[in-house]
């Protein structure tokens, strides 16, 4: 990410997202026993921020603040949002996301509209270079690769996954409503597969619920289909 920053020209110190620990386990672990001291850079969420300063950068607005949401950057993204969903700007929702840059509440068929949109070069990357949608290991992962081709997936904050089936142009969002992560990625690989896009990832048909001692006491799994 350094390396895109000093693309852009700018620095570590430009990012306006806070540092947190990394979301894969293993990656977790690999820093705490060698001592990695997190800074922004390793936020999930710095390449998005890259891309905000590469694009102030790139019309010459101030990257100051530029995570504000009346920054021009901003303010640009609404406006793309906008236009991708079909609603009017003033009816998105707007707040302050996690990594601090603004987010947009939406109905899930605007969204899913969305992905029906998403342009044909960054399809081609995304398909082309799973690993780098969510990392190894995770569920978007693990969707594109079963399926090469045929699908991009991406997880959401708070329950929130959507997807897009590229040969038949269909755009899928949904949200586990208490904002379970994994309850929403069982759930996107079942509503795709129902779609079509079979075999599911083995990964994604059940999760075993561990106790602190690490027994397993359960399992979650996708109870029904999709209503017609």
């Amino acid at each position: 990410m350094r390396e895109f920053l000093q693309r852009a020209q700018c620095s570590e110190r430009d990012l306006m997202c806070g540092a947190h620990r990394p979301l894969a386990d293993p990656v977790a672990k690999d820093y705490e026993t060698r001592g990695v001291r997190l800074t922004a850079v390793y936020s999930n969420c710095s390449g998005k921020h890259t891309g905000m300063l590469a694009l102030a950068k790139h019309h010459g607005w101030p990257t100051e603040f530029y995570a504000r949401v009346e920054h021009p950057v901003q303010q640009r993204c609404l406006k793309s949002v906008s236009a991708y969903t079909d609603m009017r700007a003033k009816d998105i929702g707007v707040a302050v996301d996690g990594c601090g840059v603004a987010c947009f509440a939406l109905p899930l068929r605007n969204m899913a509209l969305a992905y029906t949109r998403i342009p044909s070069a960054i399809l081609e990357a995304m398909v082309v270079h799973p690993e780098l949608i969510a990392g190894e290991g995770r569920p978007c992962t693990e969707m594109m690769r079963a399926h090469p081709g045929r699908v991009v997936a991406k997880v959401g904050a708070e329950g929130v996954y959507s997807a897009s089936l590229i040969r038949e142009e269909l755009g899928v969002t949904l949200k586990v409503e208490d904002g379970h992560s994994l309850a929403s990625a069982l759930a996107i690989a079942a509503v795709l597969a129902e779609l079509g896009l079979q075999p599911q990832p083995a990964g994604l048909l059940k999760k075993p619920i561990t106790n602190s001692r690490g027994e397993t006491v359960g399992e979650m799994r996708v109870n029904g289909g999709l209503e017609r």
